[in-house]
């Protein structure tokens, strides 16, 4: 209702176009360009934590709240989540930094150090132990399966009812 007005009217106040004109010449002067916020998630990683307030909350067409209501709501959402991100951050993200920078470099020292070569011994091996496996297979599970399936194709079934 009167929230559309709204976004309507901050759309056709904050024009992009009228923005950066209206900006250029102030930032020239000092020297400084505008550059656009280096994007933190460019391989979209995190695409799923992208939750605006209409993607948790939403009022369907027949039942609305007050738009006062709706708004403050809004900006109490965007505000609290704001707050939150940054004090948790805060708090938390250059210990996790620390310990994952621990447990990733031991996973690479693992992996390079140890796993990769055995891999490599065992691709080397290999060759050997199918020619091995070949001919065990070739003296005894062969002639095995085939004397078994020649006394047994001779086996006959018959299923009888009560």
């Amino acid at each position: 209702m009167g929230l559309e007005k709204e976004k309507l009217d901050t759309s056709i106040i904050m024009d992009e176009d009228e923005f950066n004109r209206s900006i250029e010449p102030i930032l020239s002067k000092k020297g400084k360009v505008y550059t656009p916020e280096p994007d933190r998630d460019p391989n979209d990683i995190n695409a799923h934590l992208k939750v605006d307030f209409e993607d948790v909350i939403a009022e369907p067409i027949s039942t609305h709240s007050f738009d006062k209501v709706w708004i403050g709501s809004h900006a109490a959402f965007e505000v609290i989540k704001f707050i939150f991100y940054r004090l948790l951050t805060t708090l938390l993200a250059v210990p996790m930094a620390f310990i994952l920078g621990v447990v990733f470099g031991v996973l690479s020292c693992i992996h390079i150090w140890l796993v990769m070569p055995v891999i490599q011994c065992f691709l080397m091996l290999l060759p050997s132990v199918q020619v091995v496996w070949r001919s065990l297979t070739d003296m005894f599970i062969t002639p095995l399966f085939h004397s078994m399936g020649k006394s047994l194709s001779s086996v006959q079934v018959k299923t009888t009812e009560n």
